[in-house]
């Protein structure tokens, strides 16, 4: 093991032209390979152990994470049986008198959203552009960077010789599914882990691209599949209409009971939570600061307004409040392909986002009580598929951290740090906060303004990923 003399202090400018060195010479080249992979997600991919194209982007991004790796770092790439892999890299301390619970985890994952439609002509999903400071395609912002920008500040401290403690990074590759995989995982590392003092996941997402930012909270997540069915078959709508219900009229009616349509608001009291008050001050900062660019950021028609005035209310229906999306639909054909037929069955895909605070699990009853009980007519109705992930709510910020989180943006952005909630869930952030309940947690990313995640066009802004890596070198470093 190799033991660091010098201060806890990095030479910011120092730092920033090695990370910049490491970003052009190696890590660009290799997301560029990384993006070319359609290396999607279980949910998305059911036959990905017979594609092969996770295996691939695994052995791509621990290739890499091989030849970078910290003198006296041990590398692994895990596969449970029936598991999709998981990257874990155990480095060892160089700070002398660094204790076996001084340990810090860095966390992404690899595995990636599927394709979407409505890319720009020049752009794809699996084609990689570089433009303008932004690399195009999927998964490169959301996660592929991690495991490099977690090593790179690792390399930077040590290239400065500053001491620093064990860090253990740990890359899966079932996030994108809600990290169903991670807890055997996470069991069957717990000894080689230990009790970590402070989660960094670079995961999230930024209000802008001219600070660091941290995310205090995210939500939970519940999908399922609302089936409405009356009929066997189809049959002619000049014949049956007007006598029996339409499937389509009968799913609008109960999704009324889950969600006004007037206004969007979520209708069962289970699925809300009180908004601490530390939240609301956040909210209303990062509106001030923001202003349009809260609702700007979306690629909206002219015309198009958001659904409030208030920003800080934006905000917080974004991090705090439950909210519905239907994300897919069954049973319609093409509109080129749709006759003159009353369709035999409706088939919705649901996402609701709920507050960070209320349980997943109470949030699939709650919800297929409410679709499946009294349906109109008598019709066949199912909450099939139906599973939840949980939200988290960041714990106290230590006051040390909040001073290193402040001085690390500084140092790099020239700006001041800054708190918000995010709408996106991280099933990742749930479990270790319930494992471990002393950790501090800096939950961060480079998912910021345009960036698309999950939509057409995902774009990874390359200077704060550049500006990000450095700062978690800070972090680390003072923590």
């Amino acid at each position: 093991m190799t033991t660091a003399t010098s201060s806890s202090t990095l030479e910011p400018k120092k730092a920033m032209h090695f990370v910049d060195g490491v970003w052009a010479d190696t890590i660009v080249p290799t997301l560029i390979e990384y993006i070319k992979i359609p290396n999607k997600s279980p949910m998305f991919d059911p036959d990905w152990v017979k594609h092969g194209y996770m295996a691939a982007a695994t052995e791509l991004v621990a290739g890499w994470c091989r030849d970078h790796l910290p003198k006296g770092a041990t590398l692994e790439v895990l596969n449970l049986p029936g598991r999709t892999p998981l990257i874990f890299i155990d480095v060892p301390a160089t700070a002398p008198k660094a204790g076996a619970n001084d340990t810090i985890i860095l966390y992404g994952h690899l595995d990636k959203q599927p394709e979407m439609t409505g890319w720009a002509s020049d752009l794809s999903p699996w084609k990689p552009v570089l433009r303008d400071d932004k690399l195009y395609g999927r998964g490169g912002a959301d996660d592929g960077y991690a495991a490099f920008a977690s090593l790179t500040a690792l390399a930077v401290l040590d290239e400065q010789k500053v001491a620093r403690p064990r860090c253990v990074v740990l890359i899966e590759s079932c996030e994108e599914s809600g990290s169903y995989d991670l807890p055997a995982y996470i069991d069957h590392l717990a000894e080689r882990i230990g009790t970590p003092k402070l989660v960094v996941c670079l995961d999230s997402g930024c209000g802008n691209y001219d600070q660091l930012w941290c995310t205090t909270s995210l939500r939970g997540v519940l999908t399922g599949n609302l089936n409405v069915e009356l009929f066997v078959e189809g049959v002619h709508s000049g014949d049956a209409s007007g006598i029996v219900a339409s499937s389509f009229r009968v799913a609008r009616h109960l999704l009324s009971r889950l969600e006004d349509p007037a206004t969007g608001r979520i209708i069962p009291p289970a699925l809300w939570a009180e908004i601490p008050d530390g939240r609301i001050e956040q909210a209303k900062k990062v509106a001030e600061l923001l202003g349009s660019e809260v609702y700007d950021k979306f690629p909206l028609h002219p015309g198009v307004t958001p659904i409030e005035s208030d920003n800080a209310e934006l905000i917080l229906n974004r991090t705090w409040r439950p909210q519905l999306a239907i994300t897919g639909a069954g049973g319609l054909p093409a509109i080129g392909d749709a006759g003159n037929v009353m369709r035999p069955i409706t088939s919705l895909k649901l996402s609701v986002r709920l507050p960070p605070t209320v349980e997943a699990n109470i949030a699939v009853d709650t919800i297929r009580e409410l679709l499946t009980t009294d349906a109109p007519y008598g019709a066949n109705v199912e909450f099939a598929d139906a599973e939840g992930a949980n939200g988290w709510d960041a714990p106290a910020l230590d006051p040390r951290l909040g001073e290193l989180l402040e001085s690390a943006s500084q140092s790099f952005f020239g700006r001041s740090a800054m708190y918000m909630g995010e709408g996106g869930t991280i099933p990742f952030m749930g479990m270790l906060g319930e494992k471990f309940p002393a950790a501090q947690f800096v939950i961060t990313g480079v998912l910021g303004p345009h960036s698309n995640a999950h939509g057409p066009n995902e774009f990874l802004h390359l200077p704060t990923a550049r500006r990000l890596t450095a700062c978690v070198a800070h972090i680390i470093a003072s923590y």
